[in-house]
């Protein structure tokens, strides 16, 4: 897995991040480094989507990136669902079809390249994961795009949403910005390198306190959400039709 050193030498200009060929090709190591466990919340997405999951139904992962998730709820669905990868990186879909075609994925797969800012077409879904992908759309498309998913959505179909949150209380807010940093700076990032990816992020992730969320997800067709995984300002939430 070829090392994320995207940030690793002092830039001159921070230009706003992106989902292009350099990103691609370090995106795995990048996730198992800055998000705090990565592998468990794909554990427990995997857990739930194999109590949504229908036979006959679609399975989508908007901003599915490298396939992980897909990889991670493979053996726990029913082997007769569609996979419908969307991502707005083409670099992004050419690693994940290598990946899901090396691993033999048992369900039909389709990925599509699309920008997630325009609404996206949901049809005969059980499951929609957006996993730390919500925050990237501009907040001016939010609800566009989640309430295409609930219209998508079948009756008893679910949506897992994955975000970076704020708190509203600004004390706490810092203290849990400075432990995630923390936690990069323990998993071999440098001062410099959060330093210029936060720049980088400044104006492409930006994310909405729970709350916000929350009224979002009951204002635009779901008729209820819990949390099932929080760290922090990273919070999990299944939201169901």
């Amino acid at each position: 897995m070829p090392k994320d050193k995207l940030f690793k030498k002092k830039k001159r200009l921070i230009e706003n991040f992106n989902f292009g060929k350099s990103t691609a090709k370090v995106f795995d190591d990048m996730l198992d480094r800055s998000i705090p466990f990565y592998a468990e919340i794909q554990r427990m997405m995997a857990e739930i989507a194999a109590d949504f999951a229908v036979p006959g139904t679609n399975v989508y992962d908007l901003g599915c990136s490298t396939a992980n998730t897909f990889l991670s709820i493979d053996r726990h669905v029913p082997k007769d669902v569609t996979f419908v990868g969307v991502d707005s990186s083409k670099e992004m879909l050419d690693i994940a079809r290598q990946k899901l075609k090396q691993k033999k994925v048992s369900q039909k797969c389709e990925l599509v390249c699309m920008d997630l800012n325009k609404a996206v077409p949901i049809t005969n879904a059980s499951v929609v994961i957006l996993n730390l992908t919500l925050q990237f759309v501009r907040p001016l498309y939010r609800k566009r795009v989640v309430e295409s998913i609930a219209a998508g959505l079948n009756d008893g179909g679910c949506l897992i949403l994955v975000e970076k949150v704020l708190s509203p209380n600004s004390t706490i807010n810092r203290l849990f910005i400075k432990y995630y940093y923390e936690f990069k700076k323990r998993q071999g990032y440098s001062q410099m390198e959060i330093a210029q990816k936060r720049e980088a992020l400044e104006n492409v992730l930006v994310p909405y306190h729970f709350d916000e969320n929350r009224e979002l997800l009951l204002s635009s067709g779901f008729k209820g959400c819990d949390i099932f995984f929080r760290w922090y300002n990273f919070c999990g939430i299944v939201a169901l039709k």
